[in-house]
């Protein structure tokens, strides 16, 4: 074969020269003193890369033990920046190979069109592999442990997979990439009718991971009870979600895009969980402070220091207006119901399962036909479901039990045993003890 490079026609006149010492035909020889050329240039290609990587990285690593973040430090223990010599043969060999193969066009076309190929699936693979490094490294720091990151490290894939995709086909056909794309746009609207769930799920993945929407490991629910849980994963085509009966609910996120979802992780961040019930109380029974009822509230223990801490008696029963605020009681007392409401609110301010940084009340809404509601509005300290329901219930169950002590009686729609002691005082009959009624 025919070289006229300096550096070729050298390699070459050693190839041949080993062969000749080898005993091989000058005929054979020729022959072969270019496949042999190819493979030495190939071996030559890959033993450089990998020299250079172990450089590269004995390089890096003594730079971070004394420069660097954490991720840089961690990225070069990896050793992803040293893996970019991978990238390195194919353009070697891009550069040497058509040296010795000058008068063969065709051949050298074709071996540049492999080289090129080689090339730009070593550099998808690279940044694929430097893409996951980095994904993993950030996704256990504190401060990204519950960011979708999985599904931004889908979306940068996908689009590096795109690319490449698009640079590989133009290769092959040897076509310029920019006229494969503006081919691919006559076929959009068909791609957008064919794969709208596909687009649909993408663009909602997409949102929710750039507005922050939901996290993995948040507390959701719908309205309709279909979800109920935390979530376990997010990506760009699917959201996991562990229900609270053990149940997994995978979704497209577009679904919840579409509907309103409530999100608990503000109630998690903040300083409490709120209790918000009410209860009715009957018009009839309020009433205003009498001494008897004075008397026989004033021993209480949660009203015993407020009535004398402001001067309280069965001739004053009102602190006025100019003591509102005193011990977070705010409203009148001249009422048993007013009375009953300053008796929560001490009750609410002393109890220390209940925040005190965020807002205690206890307020009277629109009256109803079944009565004046009386409503607790107030922030549990702690915020796990069970202890605080428990907490919950034991303000409900104060509230019930001691609304009987200031007179006042809780409405509640009649119940069998109310008719059945309706139907012994209508005959003229005594109630018996056993129907447990309270009339």
């Amino acid at each position: 074969m025919e070289v006229t490079h300096p550096l070729a026609k050298k390699l070459v006149f050693y190839i041949g020269t080993l062969l000749d010492n080898m005993g091989v035909e000058a005929e054979k020889a020729d022959k072969m003193e270019g496949w042999i050329y190819v493979i030495v240039i190939i071996l030559l290609a890959f033993a450089v890369a990998f020299v250079l990587r172990l450089i590269v990285h004995r390089i890096l690593v003594s730079y971070a033990r004394n420069h660097g973040n954490e991720t840089i430090k961690e990225l070069i223990g990896r050793k992803v920046f040293a893996r970019a010599t991978y990238v390195l043969p194919p353009l070697i060999m891009i550069t040497l190979i058509p040296l010795a193969y000058g008068e063969y066009p065709r051949f050298i076309d074709n071996v540049e069109r492999a080289c090129w190929l080689y090339f730009v699936i070593s550099v998808l693979v690279y940044a694929n592999f430097f893409i996951s490094a980095l994904w993993r490294i950030l996704s256990v720091s504190e401060a990204n442990r519950t960011r979708p990151l999985h599904g931004i490290l889908q979306l940068v894939r996908g689009i590096v997979a795109g690319i490449g995709a698009i640079i590989i086909v133009a290769i092959i056909l040897d076509k310029s990439p920019m006229k494969l794309i503006t081919g691919l746009g006559a076929f959009a609207a068909v791609l957008m009718l064919v794969f709208k769930d596909s687009i649909i799920g993408f663009v909602s993945g997409v949102q929710l991971s750039q507005n922050d929407m939901i996290r993995k490991g948040d507390w959701i629910n719908t309205a309709d009870g279909t979800i109920n849980g935390h979530v376990l994963d997010i990506t760009l085509n699917t959201v996991k979600v562990r229900n609270f009966d053990n149940t997994i609910l995978t979704l497209p996120p577009y679904w919840l895009i579409s509907q309103p979802v409530q999100n608990w992780r503000g109630m998690e961040e903040s300083g409490g969980r709120r209790i918000k019930f009410s209860v009715d109380v009957d018009t009839d029974s309020i009433v205003t402070m009498s001494p008897d009822l004075f008397a026989s509230i004033g021993n209480l223990e949660l009203l015993k220091g407020f009535i004398e801490k402001n001067g309280l008696s069965p001739a004053k029963p009102d602190f006025g207006m100019e003591g509102w605020g005193s011990e977070g009681v705010f409203g009148s007392t001249a009422t048993n119901l007013g009375m009953f409401r300053a008796y929560l609110s001490l009750y609410l301010i002393g109890n220390p399962y209940i925040s005190r940084e965020l807002m205690v009340m206890t307020r009277l809404l629109q009256p109803t036909d079944n009565g004046v509601p009386l409503e607790i509005y107030c922030f549990s300290a702690d915020k796990i479901w069970k202890e605080y329901e428990a907490i919950k219930s034991e303000i409900i169950e104060r509230v019930f039990s001691s609304a009987a002590l200031f007179k006042l009686r809780l409405y509640q729609n009649a119940s069998g045993i109310d008719y059945l002691a309706a139907a012994y005082i209508t005959a003229g009959k005594q109630v018996p003890d056993s129907l447990n009624c309270k009339l």
